[in-house]
């Protein structure tokens, strides 16, 4: 096997970003200031603490979403070449949605759906 493209498409994929670091180093402004600092949005200034306590319930809600939506999307490829594999397609697919539902149950069974 030739390496010399992998290898070439690597070393000017370092350059290009050690390069760039530079350049940005070199020309970029080093003016910093206590302002700069400061957490800041939409044009009103922050009072008190920036790090507000979120609730684990939203985050737990969109882990659960990602790994719903991504699942849903291996189904395209599997429903694109289904017919070239008969039967055994069918069984392993029916195991995957079989997962997908009881990892659903166990989420539902948990809480985890609910707004608390």
């Amino acid at each position: 096997m030739n390496f010399t493209l992998l290898i070439t498409v690597l070393i000017t994929a370092i350059t290009l970003v050690v390069a760039a670091y530079v350049i940005a180093k070199l020309i970029g402004p080093r003016s910093y200031n206590k302002v700069k600092g400061e957490p800041y949005e939409c044009g009103i200034p922050t009072h008190g603490s920036s790090w507000l306590p979120m609730s684990v319930g939203f985050y737990l809600f969109a882990i659960l979403f990602l790994m719903f939506d991504i699942e849903t999307v291996f189904l395209y490829p599997w429903a694109v070449v289904v017919g070239e594999f008969g039967p055994m397609a069918l069984v392993t697919i029916g195991f995957f949605l079989l997962v997908l539902v009881f990892g659903l149950a166990y989420a539902w069974r948990k809480g985890a759906l609910e707004w608390k």
